[in-house]
């Protein structure tokens, strides 16, 4: 599983970024955490406001922190 934290590196991308390291932990699964910080990358996603989190390509949440069970169902629907 790829997954991607999209974000300048701001308190909430590094907020999401751990909530996301804490969801594959509890999931116990194999997934490849990259965090993405340039903006060309971040806006050839489509997203206009960070942070984001992608999940093997596909844009799963923008502009907001979502909780740890959150990102855990985000994961399991992946």
């Amino acid at each position: 599983m790829d997954i991607k934290v999209l974000g300048p590196g701001c308190k909430k991308c590094n907020t999401l970024a751990e909530a996301t390291n804490k969801a594959i932990s509890e999931l116990s699964i194999e997934a490849n955490v990259e965090k993405v910080d340039d903006m060309v990358k971040i806006l050839s996603y489509g997203v206009m406001s960070t942070p984001a989190l992608v999940i093997n390509e596909k844009v799963v949440v923008s502009g907001k922190v979502p909780s740890v069970a959150e990102i855990k169902e985000f994961i399991q629907k992946a």
